[in-house]
């Protein structure tokens, strides 16, 4: 559990080297029909504050945590509700968000499972955050791949 944490913290210290790249680079998109660099940070930080309003309160052992949002409505919403701020803003409240998000998830049990949904599948906390970390890599490759062009 502890190296799943590390490793999902480890995504805010490259979140936050953006702050040294040009802002330009941050507004264009990744790959034409893509999302920039600054969308994908609210990306990570909209579905961070949403695990943390929604579905840490709701993690007991036994529990039935509530269906994700559909993903493309969801991705729509955080992209309108970040869209007139600015990126340093947003590099902010995903590293702020992020640490809350680790320090909460580190006081729920490891013993603990839950289903999300209908799914039948119990959940830990580490295989929670696994999913979300794999997430984190899929979008930490894309900004990689976009900045060393």
């Amino acid at each position: 559990m502890k190296k799943v944490l590390k490793q999902f913290e480890e995504t805010i210290d490259v979140i936050l080297t953006l702050k040294q790249v040009q802002e330009s680079l941050l507004l264009e998109p990744i790959r034409e029909g893509k999302w920039s660099i600054r969308e994908i940070v609210g990306h990570l930080y909209y579905w961070d504050k949403y695990n943390l309003e929604k579905m840490l309160p709701e993690m007991a052992d036994g529990a039935n945590l509530p269906p994700f949002p559909d993903h493309d409505e969801y991705n729509e919403e955080a992209i309108s509700y970040l869209k007139d701020q600015p990126i340093e803003s947003i590099i902010n409240s995903f590293i702020a968000t992020r640490k809350e998000l680790i320090r909460s998830i580190s006081n729920i049990g490891e013993d603990v499972r839950f289903t999300i949904g209908k799914g039948k599948r119990q959940l830990s906390v580490e295989s929670f955050i696994k999913i979300f970390l794999k997430h984190d890599i899929h979008h930490l490759q894309q900004i990689n791949e976009k900045l060393n062009k």
